[in-house]
């Protein structure tokens, strides 16, 4: 990899393992990485390794673009700004365009699988970032990134403890993939880019129901585990009645309607090919993560 690599959101879960990839696993010299946060406090760690250390911040246009100033590629990590006001959105084009007047010669960015094609509330944050990325006309790379396997301890915790999952997915299916292993597959795009332009979409390998990661949970635990059909307004009115957020519950809705369609049942092997390594079985995830789980 040659020039000035910055990383945007360095202080964050995944920023933050996408670089230790880098370092650790593709062997990146630290004097070619730059580490961007809002708050640079939580980048010390990084600063003693070698990492030059920026200040980042989507929010303040007039300092973004030079930030960028002497990089030569950026990943634009994807902000977790998710009100109804385009806050997201707003803060990725700002981004993109900061590396237009900084002269940047290749966009990594963080989307989500089929952008133009999902009935995920903040599908079109991502699917603008991807077309003014194109339309910058700088080369890029684009990770859609599939979902979390650690995305299933917002509800499997609780569902284990009442032995029910509230679900409106159907049978749809969804290939969740470890946090890491997305790291670890972005670190790999970085450190070895596609000669053009590419999108990847990054998945586990195997898609499963709602019963099938049930039954596995409860294999993994010991604890039975029954999923309970409901449809969209049922889970909205259960997540209020349980304290969730009201300006979250619609986004937390449209996942299970979106794996209910079909949505995001793709299963590719981008992230095993870019990673050069085995991915974390959704098992092998559990067991590290009984206690996370309640078992």
């Amino acid at each position: 990899m040659t020039g000035k690599l910055l990383v945007t959101g360095a202080s964050g879960q995944l920023g933050a393992a996408v670089v230790r990839h880098l370092l650790e696993t593709f062997k990146v010299a630290a004097s070619s990485l730059v580490a961007g946060s809002r708050d640079t406090a939580k980048l010390s760690d990084l600063a003693s390794r070698g990492v030059e250390i920026r200040r980042v911040d989507f929010d303040d246009q007039a300092s973004l673009t030079e930030s960028l100033a002497g990089v030569d590629r950026v990943l634009i990590v994807s902000t977790d700004a998710l009100d109804a006001s385009g806050t997201r959105q707003r803060q990725h084009l700002a981004a993109v365009e900061a590396a237009k007047k900084a002269g940047v010669g290749r966009i990594f960015y963080t989307s989500m699988p089929s952008a133009d094609d999902s009935l995920i509330t903040f599908a079109p944050d991502h699917l603008a970032t991807e077309e003014a990325i194109k339309a910058s006309c700088i080369a890029y790379s684009i990770f859609r990134n599939g979902w979390y396997m650690e995305n299933l301890f917002m509800a499997l915790p609780a569902a284990l403890a009442s032995g029910q999952w509230y679900s409106a997915s159907g049978e749809g299916k969804l290939a969740h993939i470890a946090r890491d292993d997305i790291a670890r597959a972005i670190a790999g795009g970085i450190a070895s880019p596609a000669a053009g332009n590419v999108t990847y979409t990054l998945t586990g390998e195997t898609a499963r129901t709602s019963e099938e990661i049930a039954a596995l949970a409860s294999e993994v635990t010991g604890k039975p585990l029954a999923v309970v059909h409901v449809n969209d307004e049922q889970l909205a009115q259960g997540m209020a009645g349980a304290g969730v957020p009201a300006p979250y519950i619609p986004t937390f809705v449209s996942f299970d309607a979106n794996t209910r369609e079909g949505k995001i049942a793709m299963v590719t092997d981008d992230a095993a090919t870019l990673s050069g390594g085995k991915l974390t079985s959704l098992k092998d995830f559990m067991e590290a993560n009984k206690a996370a789980l309640g078992a």
